[in-house]
């Protein structure tokens, strides 16, 4: 198993968290970390990582560096590093990053596209 999913994510190493009891709805851009806890819907654009709570329910066409998932997601999700799928992540969407990881008990359904890493942020 790789070293990255067996790491635990500290929160106070990230710079902005939703918590569970916040319900989002419009478009969220940030250049640093951000962890989302509660509900969010509508678009993600971010140059920083993003995490996913695994309360979390996000429906939203997502982009950023990298893009970590532990509870659910609808909508596509293009990850500028890698995507980061963990046991009860639940993923609806397709996916385009130049690398992906998946524990086992992910539940993912979509389309995957490996692109090589550049420092150019393409839109999705």
């Amino acid at each position: 198993m790789s070293d990255v999913l067996k790491r635990r994510l500290d929160e106070s190493e990230i710079d902005t968290v939703l918590a569970e009891d916040i319900d989002f709805d419009g478009m969220l851009s940030f250049k640093d970390t951000l962890m989302i806890k509660g509900k969010f819907n509508g678009e993600i654009k971010a140059e920083g990582d993003l995490y996913i709570g695994e309360k979390a329910d996000i429906t939203a066409k997502i982009q950023a560096n990298v893009i970590s998932a532990r509870g659910a997601v609808s909508g596509n999700i293009k990850a500028l590093s890698r995507v980061e799928l963990y046991s009860t992540a639940r993923v609806e969407g397709d996916i385009v990053s130049p690398d992906l990881i998946v524990e086992s008990g992910a539940k993912y359904n979509g389309v995957c596209t490996m692109q090589k890493k550049s420092g150019v942020k393409n839109e999705q």
